[in-house]
C-alpha cells in the first residue's frame, strides 16, 4: 500500500488494535480515531526524525533502548494533539508505540505479500 490513504488506514487500524490491547490507551470515536491516526502519521513523520537525529548519542548509549522512549514520546504528542484520544501514563504511551509499529509492520508486511502474488 504505497498511497497516502493506505498508510493512514494500516495506522488507524493500528491504533484500534492499541486501544483494544491496552487500558492506558482510549480512542473515544470514529472520528478520533480517523483524526488520531492522521496526526500520528503527521508526528512520526516531521517531529519523530528530529528527536530521532537530537537523541542519537543516547540511543547509541543505551544500544537503542532509548529508541522506545522516542516513539512513546511521539505517541504521547499525537494523542495529546488529537481530541478523544487519551494515554493514561507515558508506560502505555511507550506500550502503545509498539503496538501501532508492530501491527503497522504486520498490515504493511500482508498487503505487500498479496501485491507480490497478484502480480505473478
Amino acid at each position: 500500500m504505497g498511497t497516502f490513504f493506505g498508510h493512514w488506514l494500516v495506522t488507524a487500524i493500528a491504533l484500534m488494535a492499541a486501544d483494544w490491547m491496552l487500558d492506558g490507551v482510549h480512542v473515544g470515536s470514529g472520528l478520533a480515531l480517523a483524526f488520531g491516526a492522521l496526526l500520528l502519521g503527521l508526528v512520526n513523520a516531521l517531529v519523530r526524525p528530529v528527536l530521532v537525529v537530537l537523541t542519537l548519542p543516547i540511543t547509541v548509549l543505551t544500544l537503542g533502548l532509548f529508541y522506545l522512549v522516542v516513539n512513546g514520546a511521539a505517541f504521547a504528542l499525537a494523542s495529546f494533539l488529537a481530541p478523544g484520544v487519551s494515554v493514561s501514563s507515558f508506560g502505555s504511551a511507550v506500550a502503545g508505540a509498539l503496538v501501532v509499529t508492530l501491527v503497522s509492520w504486520g498490515l504493511s508486511w500482508l498487503t505487500r505479500r498479496t501485491q507480490e502474488a497478484r502480480r505473478f
